[in-house]
């Protein structure tokens, strides 16, 4: 009996057309490359002179560490802001207050429905208006943490959601206010089950900076046509900005996988029921219906 539970295991017939299936893919990618690098080459892509200024210091000083820079600084603190107001959001549309949770959903439908670009051209035009100094970071800034605040509100308010609703009706049980169940129970049962959806989040983020781009930010993408400029490398200078935001993405994949990790080894040697501080949620629910049994067996035995 195969182990599967999602499909039954191939015969030998089965296995012998995947391997041909397989066979197949890798020639047709081996081809797609090979076309590509043909094409590159052909029009002199792939001379040296194209990419030896990338193993000289000046490309680095005057064009891709600047970018870098800016790209991770529009990164961390969009993020920051953007987690701030995703969880602010997320706690506004779960109030019991319809005060509170109907101006916080359509701040979060209206933000989501609004395409970035946008946010960040109309914050960027607006700032001189209003009698303010006119910053393409803050435009770049404010544009990633609505949008993207405004989704990982959505994300954290459905982990939130899909938690047994006993988790809170036993915190409310053994007497927390509703923000103390929020704070102290289901967030952070939420914030780890959907901590790959929100990293995934971020990463979008990171990426939607090089939308600074029309708006003349100086970060990673913007660099390509000042090294083209001075170089005459447009597809290098591309290929070269792609493999750092690859790095950058694998670096940030990796410390995701770890923060995921050592959540769980946390909530795995978390104290112990009676130990000081610790409340077991479902077991304190538990032990009310026990005592509440009790006093209505107690309760009964005298009128019996």
């Amino acid at each position: 009996m195969s182990a599967s539970v999602l499909y039954d295991a191939p015969g030998p017939r089965g296995k012998a057309l995947n391997w041909v299936y397989s066979a197949i893919a890798l020639v047709v990618l081996a081809w797609a490359a090979w076309f590509v690098y043909s094409k590159f080459d052909e029009t002199g892509q792939w001379d040296a002179e194209k990419w030896k200024p990338f193993l000289e210091a000046p490309v680095w000083e005057n064009f891709l560490i600047p970018g870098l820079i800016g790209t991770l600084s529009a990164f961390a603190v969009g993020a920051v802001l953007a987690l701030t107001f995703g969880f602010v959001l997320a706690v506004g549309r779960l109030s019991q207050s319809r005060i509170i949770s109907v101006p916080s959903g359509v701040i979060v439908e209206f933000f989501r429905a609004i395409p970035m670009l946008l946010l960040m051209m109309f914050i960027y035009f607006m700032q001189q208006p209003l009698g303010l100094e006119t910053s393409v970071f803050w435009a770049v800034v404010l544009g990633l943490m609505l949008y993207n605040g405004s989704v990982l509100a959505e994300v954290i308010r459905a982990g939130v959601s899909a938690l047994p609703k006993g988790q809170s009706e036993a915190g409310v049980a053994i007497g927390l206010s509703p923000g103390q169940v929020m704070r102290a129970i289901l967030l952070p049962q939420a914030v780890r089950s959907m901590l790959p959806a929100i990293i995934a989040q971020l990463v979008v983020l990171l990426k939607d900076t090089a939308l600074g781009y029309i708006l003349a930010y100086d970060e990673l993408l913007n660099q390509i046509n000042k090294i083209e400029g001075n170089y005459n490398n447009l597809i290098p200078a591309a290929i070269v900005v792609a493999l750092i935001y690859i790095a950058i993405n694998t670096i940030l994949g990796l410390a995701a996988n770890y923060a995921e990790a050592r959540t769980r080894r946390v909530a795995r040697t978390a104290a112990p029921v009676g130990h000081a501080g610790a409340v077991d949620p479902v077991a304190a629910e538990a032990e009310l219906v026990q005592k509440a049994n009790a006093a209505n067996v107690g309760g009964a035995g005298p009128g019996a």
